[in-house]
C-alpha cells in the first residue's frame, strides 16, 4: 500500500490531467498565450497490437504520452524553449517495452519515462539561425536524421546547429554538431545503450534551388563512442521537385549516397544508397512508386541508425537494422482524402541487395481524421509476410492526439 502511495499516485495524477485534455477539458491558462510567449501541450493516447509468429503471445500496449513545453521569445530574434515528456502504460503491460522485462511478448518500444525532451536557446533572423542545447535534428525527409515522432518518447540530440541562407536564389547552408543522441527507449531504460549514445558528429548540408526542383548535398561524419560499428561517413546528394502538367502534378525524389567507416569503426565499410521515387497527383489522388536500395556485401551494410526509421521500408518495422546482405525495397503507394479524412495504402516487396534472397512483402493502410484544430485520430495497420527473413507479423494502431 505504501509503495502505491509513493509511486503510483503521481502517475495517477498525470493520467487524470491528460485524460481530461483528451476529453476536451481546457487547462487553466492555456488560452492566455501572449504574443511573445506561450505553452506547448501535446497529449497522445495509443493502442498498439502486435501479433508476431515468433511469440506464443500477442502484445497489447496502451500508452499515454504527455508533453508539456514553454516557448519564450525574450528579445528580437531570440527564444528559449523547453519541454518534457511523461509516458505511462495503461491497463497492464502485456508487451515488451524494452525496459519492463516482459520478453515473452513482442516489442512495443514505448517504455514508461519522465524526461527533459528539449531544452535550447536560439537566435534567428531573415538569413541566419542558430540553436544550442537539447533539440530536434531533422534533415530532408528524415532518412538519415530525424526525431522519430512516431514513438511516444521522441529522439532528440544534445547539439549545436546553425544555418545561413544566401538571398537572390543562392544556397542555404546548415551545420550541426552532435554531442549526444537521446533515444526513443527512454532516459530511464535499464540498458544504458538504449538510453543514449555519446557522439562526436559533424553534419554539413547544402540546399540549392534549381530551375527544376531543388538539389541537396550533404556530408555526415559521425563517431559513435558507444557503438563503434555505427561510426560512419556518409556523402550524398538528393534531387526533389514537383511540376504541374496537363491538370496533374508530377513529383520526383532521386537520391544517391556513399557510406564508409569513420573514426573508431573497427569494420571496413563501403556501401551505397540509392532511391528513385516518381509520384503523381490528379483528382485529389496521389500515386507513387519507389525503389530504395541500402547496399550490403554479406558482412556489413548501409545503416541509418539516427533516422525516423518507421517512415521507411514498411510500418511493420522489420528492417530497422539493415541486413548484412542489404535491402532492396520496391514499393507502391496511393492516398487521398474523403472529406476531412486522409487515407493511404502501400505495398512493399523486399529482397536482398547481395545474393538472391527474397525477404518478404508487406501491406499497410491508414486513415487519419482531424476532429478540430486541436484533436485528431488515427487508425493504421501493417501486415508483413516473410519469405525467409524474420517471421510474419501483423500490427494495428489506434490513437487520438491533442495538440495546443
Amino acid at each position: 500500500m505504501s509503495r502505491m502511495s509513493t509511486v503510483s499516485t503521481p502517475r495517477m495524477i498525470v493520467t487524470a490531467v491528460t485524460l481530461a485534455l483528451l476529453a476536451g477539458i481546457p487547462l487553466q491558462g492555456a488560452a492566455e498565450e501572449a504574443a511573445h510567449t506561450g505553452p506547448v501541450i501535446d497529449v497522445r493516447y495509443r493502442h498498439e497490437s502486435v501479433d508476431d509468429d515468433a511469440f506464443a503471445r500477442s502484445a497489447e500496449a496502451d500508452t499515454l504520452r504527455l508533453r508539456l513545453g514553454y516557448r519564450w521569445l525574450f528579445a528580437p530574434g531570440w527564444q528559449l524553449y523547453v519541454d518534457g515528456e511523461h509516458v505511462e502504460s495503461l491497463f497492464g503491460d502485456n508487451y515488451n517495452s524494452t525496459a519492463n522485462g516482459r520478453t515473452t511478448y513482442p516489442v512495443v518500444a514505448d517504455p514508461e519515462a519522465d524526461e527533459v525532451n528539449q531544452a535550447w536557446i536560439g537566435y534567428s533572423d531573415e538569413s541566419f539561425s542558430a540553436a544550442l542545447g537539447r533539440q530536434r535534428v531533422m534533415l530532408d525527409n528524415q532518412r538519415f536524421f530525424g526525431n522519430v515522432g512516431w514513438r511516444q518518447n521522441e529522439q532528440t540530440f544534445d547539439a549545436f546547429s546553425t544555418g545561413y541562407a544566401f538571398g537572390n536564389g543562392g544556397p542555404s547552408l546548415r551545420y550541426v554538431y552532435l554531442d549526444r543522441a537521446l533515444r526513443v527507449f527512454g532516459h530511464e531504460n535499464p540498458n544504458p545503450l538504449l538510453r543514449e549514445w555519446s557522439l562526436a558528429g559533424h553534419l554539413f548540408h547544402v540546399d540549392q534551388a534549381l530551375p527544376l526542383g531543388s538539389l541537396a548535398a550533404y556530408a555526415y561524419l559521425v563517431e559513435n563512442n558507444d557503438g563503434a560499428t555505427l561510426s560512419t561517413r556518409t556523402l550524398g546528394a538528393r534531387w526533389t521537385g514537383k511540376h504541374a502538367w496537363s491538370g496533374a502534378t508530377l513529383g520526383w525524389s532521386v537520391e544517391w549516397a556513399d557510406q564508409s567507416d569513420y573514426a573508431n569503426n573497427p569494420v571496413a565499410l563501403s556501401a551505397r544508397y540509392r532511391l528513385v521515387e516518381p509520384s503523381g497527383e490528379v483528382g485529389g489522388i496521389t500515386i507513387k512508386a519507389g525503389w530504395e536500395v541500402l547496399g550490403g556485401n554479406g558482412q556489413s551494410a548501409f545503416s541509418t541508425p539516427y533516422a525516423t526509421l518507421h517512415a521507411f521500408n514498411g510500418w511493420a518495422d522489420r528492417f530497422l537494422t539493415t541486413p548484412v546482405n542489404g535491402l532492396d525495397d520496391r514499393y507502391f503507394g496511393v492516398g487521398g482524402k474523403i472529406g476531412k479524412a486522409a487515407w493511404s495504402a502501400n505495398y512493399h516487396d523486399y529482397r536482398a541487395d547481395h545474393g538472391n534472397q527474397d525477404y518478404g512483402h508487406e501491406f499497410g493502410a491508414s486513415i487519419g481524421y482531424p476532429f478540430n484544430s486541436h484533436f485528431s485520430g488515427l487508425l493504421k495497420l501493417a501486415d508483413y509476410r516473410s519469405d525467409g527473413f524474420g517471421t510474419d507479423v501483423r500490427k494495428l494502431w489506434a490513437s487520438v492526439e491533442y495538440r495546443y
